[in-house]
């Protein structure tokens, strides 16, 4: 009989620019900070998936690639000890990046190269299957229509107007990248590798000569239709990183990736998500008698998607909603004493959501809808962080009663997780409904009061209108039917 040698041990190290993007996965550590002790933590965890919550794309361009560099630079010999120890053999990193394209690509990829390279090749892979989100002959479609043509295309900071991949990225790249000198990996090959694959077959050792061949870290557009293909194309990744996977060339293969959530299940090939929605939902916390909590859903995210999701939360009779005056912020942070004036609207607002509470509803705490016009992107930012910080203080003061807590939006939900409740680091459950994410916290830091307590990381442009009630219903419930009200 053969002798069974163990896998080699991967880490995967993914840079997340907003907190949502771990919305395929579980069982695996998120940081929210990340000093030589935490990475130590994170690297040390049994998972092969690290996620580093930069949330880059709520930075202006210099500030992203500043956080980029800063974390690279302080990975990088967390990642030589953590060899040197024999904790684990080789590594990969991935630039997360939103799937429906908005992201300050091509410049973390760009530093992280700088940073952690030489690379062979960067592979560009945005599809988020369970999403919609499809590559399908270098055209990158949501439930099938091309994404630029979509409300995703026309964000004011990340806009775009082609869905072709190759051209994406020229127009990304202000022309640095032109179209033509991007390769593809097409469903075709990876269908020929998804089939042959159990048998080693011609199709997948094609897929692998293909990848092997790759040099001067040019940039790849991947197709993906079927979480088969993609499976495919990470076993293969997985060989040729491997220590002893030359792939032919002499040396083991080094990739760099920038790809939405659907690509990090086939690089890590993780076993079923131990609970299902009824367990996770179970998760929700008890006072002393052993009585559920209540629950409090914070909305930052102004897509059009969102709206309509909140329209419908707000239907529900065990709900009560409480509206943030963007207008009013908004000029309360471009006048004079800003904090004090917004001290005294933060105390109004805590006690309508408090309110609600003692009526026995969940509290809903939203932005009003729309976008506010700015004189400039970097005002833009300022207030969208204002409006941030101040839905993270609101919820961090109620979240020690909480049983659970629903955040809606990235930049609400890492501000939120970093400031508001001052967390070091999530442990990541698994998936309530399609690609939302429910975490807790780890041991390490935090406010007092919020150990164990179950988040809910909602994505803006997630899902149909029903689904933010739906979720809402599950953690009252512990089901997807009518909540009491």
């Amino acid at each position: 009989m053969p002798t069974q040698h163990p896998k080699p041990r991967l880490k995967i190290v993914v840079f997340d620019d907003d907190p949502t993007g771990s919305q395929t996965l579980h069982g695996c550590p998120l940081l929210l900070r990340w000093d030589p002790a935490c990475l130590r933590r994170g690297l040390a965890h049994p998972s092969p998936l690290l996620f580093l919550l930069a949330n880059t794309r709520a930075l202006a361009p210099a500030a992203a690639a500043e956080r980029v560099r800063a974390i690279c630079r302080v990975l990088r010999p967390a990642l030589a000890e953590a060899q040197a120890a024999g904790e684990l053999d080789h590594w990969l990193v991935v630039s997360r990046g939103d799937s429906t394209l908005r992201s300050h690509f091509p410049l973390e990829v760009e530093v992280i190269a700088a940073e952690l390279g030489p690379f062979d090749a960067t592979l560009l892979a945005p599809a988020f299957l369970p999403g919609g989100r499809t590559t399908v002959d270098g055209m990158h479609l949501l439930h099938g229509e091309p994404v630029h043509t979509t409300a995703f295309a026309r964000d004011r900071l990340f806009g775009y107007g082609t869905s072709f991949l190759p051209a994406w990225v020229e127009e990304k790249s202000g022309g640095r990248i032109p179209a033509a000198a991007v390769q593809r990996i097409d469903r075709a090959e990876l269908e020929a590798a998804a089939v042959d694959r159990a048998a080693g077959g011609a199709g997948y050792r094609r897929l692998g000569e293909r990848l092997a061949g790759l040099q001067g870290n040019g940039c790849v557009a991947v197709d993906g239709e079927r979480p088969q293909q993609l499976a495919a194309l990470g076993a293969a990744v997985r060989e040729l990183t491997a220590p002893s996977g030359s792939g032919g060339g002499g040396r083991p293969r080094r990739f760099l990736f920038q790809s939405a959530a659907s690509l990090l299940n086939g690089l890590a090939d993780l076993p079923p998500q131990p609970l299902d929605a009824a367990g996770l939902a179970a998760l929700r916390r008890r006072d002393a008698a052993g009585q559920p909590l209540p629950g409090l859903v914070l909305v930052g995210s102004h897509v059009p998607l969102a709206d309509v999701q909140l329209e419908g939360l707000l239907a529900e009779p065990g709900c009560g909603g409480v509206e943030i005056d963007v207008a009013k912020v908004q000029r309360l942070v471009e006048g004079p004493l800003p904090d004090r004036l917004l001290t005294s609207l933060e105390a109004a607002w805590l006690e309508q959501l408090k309110t609600h509470l003692a009526a026995g509803r969940t509290p809903v705490l939203f932005t009003s809808r729309g976008e506010r016009p700015s004189r400039s992107a970097a005002e833009g930012r300022a207030l969208g962080q204002a409006l941030a910080g101040l839905m993270a203080r609101i919820g961090a003061a109620l979240a020690p009663r909480l049983g659970y807590l629903i955040s809606k939006g990235g930049t609400t939900s890492q501000t939120l997780l970093a400031d508001g409740l001052e967390l070091e680091a999530l442990q990541l459950e698994g998936q309530l409904l399609v690609g939302l994410s429910l975490v807790r916290p780890a041991q390490e830091g935090g406010i007092p009061g919020v150990e164990g307590l179950p988040i809910l990381t909602f994505p803006g442009n997630l899902g149909d209108a029903g689904s933010l009630a739906l979720a809402w219903r599950w953690m009252e419930t512990g089901a997807g039917g009518p909540a009491a009200g």
